[in-house]
């Protein structure tokens, strides 16, 4: 009985801390957050093969020290997988962003930061729900939140629509 309790407790710790911890970043660092909530909304299928590459980029060299028979080569994997999913934290904070502003957009009443940590747990609870949230939502998710971080830190941003519209019309009309 004391494990069930033990391990109810550290999930609802975690239910927790995980928007908080978005907000926190939303709060610390409001443009790094907005570039990434920019990359989600332009351009989602861009932001989810990037993230594919950077978790492929990630996961190699982390199972290669994990499988070295050297101990300060498997703590440098550690550290090395705990810096990644931090950073990644970024892009989910982006990714709450952007779920933050769909429920803005139903609702007028509501304060950007209530709307932001309204999505920071729709995102949360989609990937709580057992089967689907874990083997679907929660892995896309993650990967896209990498896609997001590493959009956001190199600071590419989309290419605007009307920019593309203008330069192909541009040469018809000459």
């Amino acid at each position: 009985m004391a494990d069930i309790s033990a391990i109810f407790f550290i999930l609802l710790i975690i239910a927790i801390a995980f928007p908080a911890m978005l907000t926190a970043w939303w709060l610390l660092f409001p443009n790094l957050i907005s570039r990434a909530q920019t990359r989600v909304e332009k351009s989602l299928s861009g932001t989810f093969w990037f993230g594919l590459v950077i978790v492929i980029a990630l996961t190699i060299p982390i199972v290669i020290l994990f499988a070295l028979p050297f101990g300060p080569a498997k703590a440098f994997g550690w550290i090395l997988l705990a810096v990644s999913l931090a950073l990644s934290t970024v892009g989910a904070a982006g990714i709450a962003a952007h779920l933050g502003e769909r429920i803005k957009n139903t609702s007028k009443d509501m304060t950007s930061l209530g709307t932001f940590i309204r999505g920071a747990v729709v995102l949360e609870l989609a990937a709580f729900l057992p089967a689907i949230g874990w083997l679907f939502f929660w892995p896309i998710a993650i990967i896209t939140a990498f896609g997001a971080t590493g959009f956001a830190l190199l600071n590419w941003m989309p290419r605007e629509k009307s920019q593309i519209a203008s330069a192909t019309t541009s040469p018809s009309q000459a």
